[in-house]
């Protein structure tokens, strides 16, 4: 059997698994992670980078932007609602040869993004959609520009049809769809079927599928439900990065065989490897283990661990201190039956933020402008 695979312009994606950006997650040390159990196969996307931050040489997002030198291809994610602006920083991109990918996100629902215009707001306004997409597409020259989006705002404003048919219009390489609207947040089920939808509306360029895939089986059941090229893979992966080891056992012709079930010795062994990964990245190891401490309750799921515990490991300062601590926990546990499943924000419906006057007229691009723009990246 052939393997399935995504051509992103010269770059193979073998098999068709995509790390999706992830503010405070996806930075160098989780990607390191991901790698290392899939073997370097798939694609490791930055958190999301703000165009006019980057453009600004603004010290915290030139650090985002900090690749290891075995990530190949280098995946950047651009946020940005003014032109102009994302020109400027695709062209930056080429030009200091930054990265080797550029995907564009027009997906986030978080009220900060929307509020401006962005992230699973924008697509609403199709001229602008239009125009990002064409400075994007232009000023990124051989680099593959790929995007990210949602259904739409809400149920009444949905949007991810015509955004399609835009992007193929304008040289989008690949589509990937959250089979949610900015409204649902990260509540309910994904509509799956939106997706088959897609891939039926733009049957030209690879659209890959996104929602509630929290395991390499559900990743197969997407791509066969729906005729997707491939999958991107959030909140699944949190306190999971041996996932993408999973995703490639599952697509090799014996598909399925070797799934990881970690005892908590090993994703002890993880948690500790995580930590030292960022205390290196960001050259300071009280604020890696800090940073760290987000991901406790991920990697803990299901775990006999214990309230008093859980807390003493959320904070921890130092490596030494969390290294200790994990060695006071039962690691003999065999990997818990509740660590599979939903994990990360589940959230339910909630009311989008948008600038006044937003949805008054999708044509109008009226009001978006570079002050619109973010100055912080990470999301």
């Amino acid at each position: 059997m052939t393997q399935p695979q995504l051509q992103f312009g010269p770059h193979t994606v073998q098999p068709p698994v995509v790390l999706a950006p992830m503010a405070g997650i996806t930075n160098a040390p989780f990607r390191t992670l991901c790698r290392e159990f899939s073997g370097g196969k798939g694609l490791f996307v930055s958190e999301m980078i703000t165009t006019r931050a980057l453009v600004e040489r603004d010290a915290k997002t030139m650090r985002l932007i900090h690749f290891d030198g075995t990530e190949k291809p280098r995946s950047i994610q651009l946020y940005g609602v003014d032109p102009v602006t994302v020109g400027k920083a695709v062209r930056m991109i080429v030009d200091e040869d930054l990265a080797d990918h550029i995907d564009l996100n027009f997906g986030c629902p978080v009220p900060k993004v929307t509020r401006k215009g962005g992230g699973s707001a924008l697509p609403f306004k199709r001229h602008l959609l239009r125009a990002i997409l064409r400075e994007a597409v232009s000023g990124a020259g051989s680099l593959p520009v790929t995007m990210k989006m949602r259904k739409g705002i809400d149920d009444d404003h949905i949007t991810y049809l015509d955004a399609g048919r835009i992007a193929v219009e304008e040289g989008v390489t690949a589509i990937a769809l959250h089979g949610r609207t900015a409204a649902q947040h990260y509540g309910g089920t994904a509509d799956w079927d939106a997706i088959a939808r897609l891939k039926e509306a733009v049957p030209e360029i690879p659209v890959l599928g996104n929602g509630d895939i929290w395991s390499a089986d559900d990743a197969m059941r997407m791509m066969r439900e729906t005729g997707c090229d491939g999958v991107v893979v959030g909140r699944g992966c949190l306190g999971r990065p041996w996932l993408f080891g999973d995703l490639v056992a599952a697509f090799e012709p014996d598909g399925g065989a070797g799934y990881a079930r970690p005892a908590l010795k090993e994703v002890a062994a993880v948690m500790l490897r995580h930590a030292e990964l960022l205390a290196q990245w960001l050259e300071d190891e009280e604020r890696g283990v800090i940073d760290f401490r987000k991901h406790v309750a991920w990697y803990t799921k299901g775990f006999s661990v214990g309230s008093e515990m859980r807390k003493k490991l959320a904070i921890a300062s130092s490596l030494a201190e969390l290294d200790a601590l994990l060695g006071e926990l039962d690691l003999d546990q065999p990997w818990p039956p509740g660590a599979d499943g939903p994990r990360g924000r589940t959230s339910g419906r909630n009311r989008v933020v948008l600038p006044d006057g937003w949805l008054n007229d999708p044509w109008d691009r009226a009001g978006v402008g570079e002050d619109a723009e973010l100055d912080t990246s990470g999301g």
